[in-house]
């Protein structure tokens, strides 16, 4: 049976999007597309955080999931938070076009990412090799331009 599930990103600024997420089985990789638009070209930080929630804007969300306390890291990193999704780049054109495969992230189960919340930072994600403790945590991504939760789509 294939899951689906889709977060719609909105900001304060021009940053928005719509990302999509569909895995085969409960045993098979996420797979993660769609469309950011209204970034700074470059590498920006692309996360799942804790909490489906954005009562108060993108801080609402929590810090990075990660149910296994682990430190942050790259996407394809042994040890990393679940949510940890690397970078999307936008280009000279303010978009960043996302197609992303992750064996991690799951929309099914105790971890799933169904009802967290998608976030898309101003600045690149150094995958925790920055050499300081907010590293470690964020990636040094910087601040949240965009939001929203991820929920379950036909």
């Amino acid at each position: 049976m294939v899951l689906k599930a889709v977060c719609v990103l909105k900001g304060t600024g021009e940053t928005s999007g719509t990302v999509y997420f569909q895995q085969e089985s409960e045993s098979e990789p996420v797979r993660v597309t769609g469309e950011i638009s209204g970034l700074t070209p470059g590498e920006h930080g692309f996360h799942v955080h804790v909490f489906g929630d954005n009562t108060n804007g993108c801080i609402s969300a929590g810090p990075h999931y990660n149910p296994f306390n682990k430190n942050h890291a790259g996407p394809n990193d042994a040890e990393r938070h679940v949510g940890d999704l690397g970078n999307v780049t936008a280009g000279a054109d303010n978009i960043a076009k996302i197609d992303i495969t992750d064996k991690i992230i799951t929309l099914t189960g105790p971890n799933s990412i169904i009802g967290r919340t998608m976030v898309i930072h101003e600045k690149e994600d150094d995958l925790g090799r920055g050499g300081n403790e907010e590293s470690l945590k964020t990636g040094n991504a910087g601040g949240r331009l965009a939001c929203g939760v991820i929920g379950i789509t036909q």
